[in-house]
């Protein structure tokens, strides 16, 4: 993959930059492998916004990932590598022995025709899902599980993979993309090598419109509202009031802690704001 950008003939086009798609090789979703989901605009049953910015869009089907990889000892064959509008990665379609098809995430260096399995058998190569206590020390993963059996939870994202460092007992010491150094279960699933789209984050969205496209809405900032409406609105100027900066909800947006210690910090071996917290 490679980034295209374009000839400066508006404002916009200056600065915008997409991607080629040179790898996608499959231009539909596969039939059986799509769901319709309603979107919602960030709106509970009742109508009200709980979640602000977010609305419109284009339309877009579903695709069904399988983050579990729940069908071991069976070789599967990439057929297609394909474009996935719900996420930054891109998706492979797999076709297994007895004839089922599977999208997973792509990862750099698969191709099509190459072959890929998943169990505590397979082979240490990119794109097999292998549970940690199987996996090297030095390797770097995506999708993975942060409880066993429920499926990736982590390291889903284009161009991110995580490392895992150490394993002492039932837990293995994980670096995440953020720095962070997590205890996982050895018993939990990961799938070896990085996210594939590597070039995601050098793309430019250079056009308001194009992100209305992405169903994102323009985010107004807390001085420009009015006081009923945020602690930083009212006044007279670009002025909040003499107040710490918070959240339209008054929660600190600097400082302020907002992880649950028991249910965190057991886990964490280094924060990825301290590194050398211990």
């Amino acid at each position: 993959m490679s980034i295209k950008t374009f000839r400066a003939y508006t404002h916009s086009r200056r600065q915008m930059s997409v991607s080629d798609f040179s790898d996608i090789t499959k231009k539909n979703p596969e039939r059986s492998l799509i769901k319709v989901i309603k979107r919602k605009g960030g709106r509970n049953n009742t109508g009200q916004v709980m979640v602000r910015f977010k609305g419109g869009g284009h339309k877009r089907f579903c695709r069904i990932i399988d983050f579990k990889r729940n069908k071991f000892n069976i070789l599967a064959e990439v057929v297609a590598v394909e474009y996935d509008p719900n996420r930054s990665s891109r998706i492979a379609l797999l076709r297994y022995k007895d004839g089922e098809k599977r999208y997973i995430i792509h990862p750099v260096g698969m191709n099509v025709g190459d072959s890929v399995m998943s169990g505590p058998n397979a082979e240490v190569k990119s794109g097999n899902s292998l549970p940690l206590m199987n996996i090297p020390v030095g390797t770097f993963i995506h999708n993975l599980e942060f409880i066993a059996g429920k499926g990736g939870q982590l390291v889903r994202s284009a161009g991110v993979a995580a490392q895992l460092l150490a394993k002492k007992g039932n837990y293995a010491h994980v670096r995440m993309p953020s720095g962070e150094i997590r205890l996982i279960g050895t018993a939990c699933y990961a799938t070896v090598g990085r996210v594939g789209n590597l070039d995601h984050e050098n793309i430019v969205i250079g056009s308001a419109g194009r992100n209305r496209h992405l169903g994102k809405k323009p985010h107004v900032r807390g001085t420009a509202m009015n006081a009923v409406d945020h602690p930083h609105g009212g006044g007279r100027g670009r002025s909040k009031g003499n107040n710490q900066p918070r959240s339209p909800w008054n929660q600190f947006a600097k400082g302020f802690k907002t992880r649950r210690p028991k249910k965190v910090w057991d886990w964490v071996i280094v924060t990825r704001r301290n590194k050398d917290r211990k």
